[in-house]
């Protein structure tokens, strides 16, 4: 079968799992899917999520992408998107990432989520998914896009498992009582220097909207929030490229600071 086939699904999965194999970005899949088609969209990434599984990935959560109403402005969208976390994504504080793994990286500093119990009240709201949370904790995603240049829409997002790459968490695992999400203030810093900075409230007015919503959401697709989860809630503030032996620090209010750092190509040959 061929991308000229009458399976838009299957041609546009063919696609991004061909980017992802060979670290070539492709063109958009907008084109095959529609640019506006959340059903396709998300059965793209369900396929992709299963050859990942198959080839051994483990999921351990998900993010939520498109929380910004400026990104939503940009990409003429109204609502937010999600994708899938793997247990290969998530990186330690203590090493650097090395930029083989990625293939056109931006950072950006977020509240993250661990779930201490499963979520599958269809109604669950800002208010009572705050029971089912066991900590919160700064991280940071780098986002990443298998479409050549980030030309993307909606459906290409959320087909590219929401443009997701890796993540880090912070060593601080803080409780809901002891923070407000909506009030956290985030400072990202880029080699010493401030890139970015944001709130809680840039986050659909509240990471907990962002975590309610993507309870909801899961439900829906068949597949809830699960204790033990893992739950990136989206952008506090603007995201920043990266660029090879950069180093990144976040903090966040009343969540404590998360860091990264890019590694350096090692040069082959010599004089």
């Amino acid at each position: 079968m061929t991308e000229g086939t009458t399976d838009p699904v299957a041609a546009a999965y063919r696609r991004l799992r061909t980017a992802a194999r060979t670290r070539t970005p492709c063109p958009p899949v907008r084109h095959l899917i529609g640019p506006d088609d959340e059903t396709l969209a998300y059965a793209v990434q369900r396929r992709l999520t299963e050859a990942r599984i198959r080839d051994g990935g483990r999921t351990v959560g998900r993010k939520v992408g498109l929380t910004s109403p400026a990104v939503q402005r940009q990409l003429g969208v109204d609502r937010p998107d999600f994708g899938m976390l793997f247990d290969d994504m998530a990186c330690p504080q203590s090493a650097a990432i090395s930029l083989d793994r990625l293939l056109q990286p931006r950072i950006e500093a977020e509240v993250a989520f661990v779930l201490s119990d499963d979520v599958t009240d269809p109604g669950v709201t800002a208010v009572t998914v705050r029971q089912r949370v066991a900590h919160a904790v700064a991280a940071l995603e780098i986002v990443d896009s298998r479409i050549a240049g980030w030309e993307i829409s909606f459906a290409d997002t959320v087909a590219d498992n929401g443009s997701s790459g890796l993540f880090v968490l912070g060593a601080d695992r803080v409780p809901l009582g002891a923070v407000e999400p909506a009030a956290v203030r985030m400072t990202m810093y880029v080699d010493e220097s401030q890139a970015s900075t944001g709130s809680g409230e840039a986050c659909l007015g509240d990471p907990m909207e962002a975590l309610a919503w993507l309870a909801r959401t899961a439900l829906a697709h068949g597949d809830p929030l699960r204790a033990g989860d893992v739950v990136l809630s989206g952008a506090l503030g603007p995201m920043v490229p990266v660029t090879p032996g950069m180093h990144v620090r976040a903090h966040l209010t009343g969540l404590g600071s998360v860091e990264a750092t890019f590694a350096t190509p090692v040069t082959k040959g010599g004089s």
